[in-house]
């Protein structure tokens, strides 16, 4: 296991950051809902040029495309929305990104599998990450309703749900799951800091997200309105507050 490492913030301007207590409902680590929810390769980083200024300028995902991160910079595979995001130790980390997530500057399919591993250092787990987003956009306010993308969160709200949601991570129609203190079902045991989980999430229908953690489904959404299409082509990584670490991402365009 590779020690974690500290990670010097810059201010983003904006966005109150003093404390934690400036709107208690937007953060993971504060708001509780009012009553839980239901249950429910070959293309490798490209050389070091600049990248497209806009998102639907980015070159579409037509092959598998891999990354494990084993460099000193970012480069332009990535486009990051904060200063928050860095490589370390053969790591893509980042810590309290207030919901401003690092896009892969690549253009997914309608059908694809995405496969990373995800850690937490934080008792309270909150891995999260986008899929079929826009590849530009960041919370506009101290509240994430309005992504532009499928999301995982991964023991978020201090470690209390695992949650599958679309745009709105707070939606009524988010799938989730209750956790609980030494459950011996994976899918309602809370998020272990430090251990290495491995993430699947799929599209084969062009309406159905999958995720999948340790090979073990957690969660799947199946959309009337799927995110199609320009706008939603982009995969990203997200942090709210503490401090997660991805590792060995690899996309595959899939067919139905």
């Amino acid at each position: 296991m590779r020690l974690p490492f500290a990670l010097c913030l810059a201010r983003v301007i904006g966005f109150c950051w003093v404390g934690s207590g400036c709107v208690p409902r937007d953060s993971h680590e504060e708001r509780q809902p009012s009553s839980p929810p239901a249950a429910a390769g070959s293309d490798t980083v490209p050389p070091v040029t600049p990248a497209p200024a806009r998102a639907a300028d980015d070159p579409a995902l037509d092959g598998p495309f891999s990354d494990s991160f084993d460099r000193a910079e970012l480069g332009p595979a990535w486009r990051s929305t904060s200063p928050a995001w860095g490589l370390s130790e053969g790591r893509l980390c980042g810590e309290n990104a207030r919901n401003h997530p690092v896009w892969l500057t690549r253009r997914l399919p309608t059908n694809a599998s995405i496969e990373f591993q995800a850690m937490s250092l934080s008792p309270d787990g909150d891995i999260k990450a986008e899929f079929w987003g826009d590849g530009r956009s960041s919370a506009s306010g101290q509240s994430y309703t309005d992504a532009t993308s499928y999301l995982t969160i991964f023991g978020g709200w201090q470690n209390q749900f695992h949650v599958l949601a679309r745009i709105d991570e707070h939606a009524p129609d988010r799938q989730a799951i209750k956790l609980e203190p030494e459950q011996a079902d994976f899918t309602r045991s809370k998020v272990v800091p430090q251990r290495v989980y491995q993430f699947q999430v799929e599209r084969r229908d062009g309406r159905t997200v999958r995720w999948r953690v340790d090979g073990v489904e957690i969660l799947t959404y199946r959309d009337a309105q799927p995110l199609l299409g320009p706008g939603h082509e982009h995969f990203g990584f997200n942090d709210w507050q503490v401090r997660v670490c991805f590792d060995n991402l690899r996309v595959l365009p899939v067919q139905d």
